[in-house]
């Protein structure tokens, strides 16, 4: 991976100077976290190469943007919009734009997609994916098994009933798609634009927890015990709701 002495050198607020950041093939790259805006001379994705866009860049100033077959632009989730704007871009076919929500999990709900206002100057492009989905809901929590009974004693006592299982938790909702603003030539050939704007899934139900079994019988010298019931199974939760959908504004300058 190359032009690490560049990136060390984007440390203020502003980058105005004539950088030049190159991913290459199959490789990752992350740009600097602590700059809200960036401007770039030039920035070159090559084929299956990934550069992720942390969540404080809010700002990436583009003269030269090329991305090569299946690269991909990975953007962190936040609150924050973030505008991408190319003077002249050349995209490759299977190129992709990814600002997806993440998933919930049991200490944080999902994340929605992030907005994205983008405008491309003057473009070639074979085929571009933007998947600003929301991020999926977590699954509920299982349910606990209920406890098992005790078996009856031989001089006193009867077997214990089995305790019931407990209810599985419910799923969490799924976070809204994206707010996605793409500003492009009116001979921008729309057929080659997939854009993906969908909520995120709602998480699966929790499973029951299973009853627990009877207190078996025993047999005695004198006489036999007899067995308790077991315990009932608890109830399924519910799915999670999906998020609500984001939103696609084409402009055509």
């Amino acid at each position: 991976m190359r032009n690490w002495l560049v990136l060390a050198a984007l440390v203020s607020p502003l980058v105005m100077a004539e950088a030049v950041i190159e991913v290459e093939s199959n490789s990752f790259m992350r740009l600097p976290g602590n700059t809200s805006v960036l401007l770039l001379d030039r920035l070159d994705i090559a084929d299956h190469g990934t550069l992720l866009i942390p969540a404080g860049v809010t700002e990436l100033r583009v003269a030269q943007l090329r991305l090569g077959r299946d690269a991909r632009l990975s953007v962190a989730p936040s609150e924050r919009e973030l505008r991408l704007e190319a003077a002249t871009a050349e995209i490759a076919s299977g190129a992709q734009i990814s600002a997806r929500g993440a998933q919930g999990s049991s200490e944080q709900p999902a994340l929605p997609g992030r907005n994205l206002s983008l405008r491309l100057q003057v473009v070639t492009v074979e085929s571009l994916l933007v998947d600003a989905r929301g991020g999926n809901g977590a699954p509920g929590y299982a349910g606990l098994a209920g406890a098992n009974g005790k078996p009856g004693g031989c001089t006193w006592g009867e077997a214990s009933h089995g305790h019931d299982g407990l209810d599985g938790g419910d799923g969490q909702p799924g976070a809204a798609g994206a707010q996605v603003r793409l500003e492009v030539p009116q001979d921008f050939p729309v057929e080659s634009l997939q854009v993906r704007v969908e909520g995120g899934a709602g998480g699966l139900p929790g499973t029951p927890g299973a009853g627990g079994q009877g207190g078996g019988s025993k047999g005695c010298w004198l006489y036999s015990t007899a067995g308790a019931g077991d315990g009932k199974p608890g109830q399924a939760g519910r799915a999670g709701e999906a998020g609500p959908t984001g939103a696609l504004n084409v402009v055509r300058f």
